[in-house]
């Protein structure tokens, strides 16, 4: 009773914000009573009844603030709410007086206690609500903007962090299938959260769920109707190199029986909040399995994906150009040129010409940059990092999960966004179960990346 109506107040008050409803800051007796609410979440005061009223409350109140009574809300959580620093100090003195002694356990355990941070106890109070596992979703997807600004904050993230990852283990979580049949509000959640390629309608994305596609995604069972995340299959007879042509509503339906090739091309993330719990991994190697018990004929799974990153590094370091593209690429080039477009000096010019999109409706400049695009794009995999992993964070995901870069396409999205992203470059990665594992331990013991002996010539070249 008392819970259903603290779930009922987190309803309205979505509600309110979502029509308008005017947010506000913390401030004057309100700053007061948050903070007597949360000591007392904390000190655990009353029993199971009471706690639950009391998180809704606060609840409650942290979606009615806007965005400076939140971060003032979460910074008295942060600062207010962690270890003592004297208990801390005691019981470390304690344990080291301890060590090689029978009391030596008993120290330890009396120094993991006082590490331990009462904002624990405030968030799990969180978590007794029917609403409550979203809600601490959301509301780390908050701290993950303030902590930017305010690094009292990052305490408090981590702490929350830790949490989700273990309440979002992916053994508690449920592989399913999504089709046309699924419900309307499931439907509409796949065209909000889709991140790679936008599903521009209804029967854009009825395509993407007929017979020969497959949509699998993972659902926490607290919160039933949202997906963690999802990925898109189309099951194929090759492997795919144009997006716009995968995606094409108009294409004759292939009988999946008849497919050979899994093809993977969007996986999409949905909450922001659990940034730093993977279960992306999991998620590719249940579906295989999945498809693979399905469809025995299915032999090669790979992904057509994007480059998110290659246009943005090409344009900052022009010193790989004139390795990509030699000077008879470039006299190629030239010749095609028309006199309204940007005239390259040398190979490190290119990327200005590249930035206007007409080259690619021109077929014979379109064929002048392949090479040099393709040798460029195949360095940038191979050769480029950032913090001692790839640079390219599609490819730090692949990789990262076994799969081996199989093959550079070359205009396979000519959309604005793969224009913008990667000159419209695409990769296949391929997932071969003989080799994932190998793969996975080469590459987190050494950084060895697995790619097929055309993109190591390529790099080469």
């Amino acid at each position: 009773m008392a819970e259903g109506m603290v779930v009922r107040g987190l309803r309205r008050v979505r509600t309110l914000l979502a029509d308008g409803g005017a947010a506000r800051s913390l401030e004057g007796k309100q700053l007061v009573r948050i903070r007597d609410l949360l000591h007392e979440c904390a000190s655990g005061i009353g029993g199971e009844v009471s706690a639950r009223q009391r998180a809704g409350r606060l609840a409650e109140t942290y979606l009615r603030l806007n965005d400076e009574g939140r971060a003032s809300f979460l910074r008295i959580v942060a600062t207010e709410f962690g270890p003592n620093p004297e208990l801390v100090a005691k019981a470390h003195a304690d344990y080291q007086a301890a060590i090689g002694s029978d009391a030596q356990w008993t120290a330890e355990s009396a120094l993991r206690n006082a590490m331990r941070s009462a904002r624990l106890r405030i968030l799990t109070q969180f978590n007794t609500l029917s609403h409550g596992v979203k809600f601490l979703v959301d509301l780390r997807a908050d701290l993950l903007r303030f902590v930017e600004k305010d690094a009292a904050l990052r305490s408090l993230d981590r702490e929350l962090e830790s949490r989700l990852g273990a309440w979002f283990d992916v053994g508690f979580l449920e592989l399913q299938r999504i089709t046309w049949s699924s419900p309307a509000a499931l439907l509409e959640k796949l065209i909000e959260y889709e991140a790679v390629h936008q599903i521009r309608s209804w029967s854009d994305l009825k395509n993407r769920l007929d017979s020969d596609r497959r949509c699998y995604a993972f659902f926490h069972p607290r919160m039933p109707m949202e997906p963690l995340i999802f990925v898109e299959v189309a099951l194929t007879e090759h492997l795919a190199d144009n997006v716009q042509t995968l995606l094409d509503e108009h294409a004759p339906v292939l009988d999946a029986h008849r497919a050979n090739t899994a093809i993977f091309y969007s996986i999409s993330n949905t909450q922001v909040g659990l940034r730093g719990v993977s279960f992306g991994n999991f998620l590719l190697k249940r579906v295989v399995d999945d498809l693979k018990r399905d469809y025995p004929r299915l032999v090669n799974f790979a992904t057509l994906s994007p480059l998110p990153s290659f246009r943005h590094w090409a344009e900052k370091n022009p010193e790989p150009w004139p390795q990509a593209f030699s000077a008879a690429d470039l006299e190629r080039i030239k010749r095609h040129l028309t006199p309204e477009m940007p005239q390259p000096a040398d190979a490190s010019d290119l990327a200005k010409l590249l930035a206007d999109a007409r080259w690619m409706n021109d077929a014979r400049l379109a064929r002048a940059l392949q090479h040099g695009l393709l040798r460029l794009a195949a360095r940038y995999l191979l050769t480029t990092s950032k913090g001692g992993r790839p640079y390219d964070p599609v490819a730090r995901f692949h990789l990262g999960n076994g799969a081996r870069i199989e093959r550079l396409n070359y205009l396979a999205d000519t959309s604005a966004r793969g224009q913008q992203q990667s000159y419209g470059l695409m990769v296949n990665y391929l997932y071969d179960p003989d080799t994932i594992e190998a793969n996975v331990e080469a590459f987190s013991r050494s950084g060895e990346i697995a790619a097929a002996a055309a993109i190591r010539r390529s790099a080469r070249d």
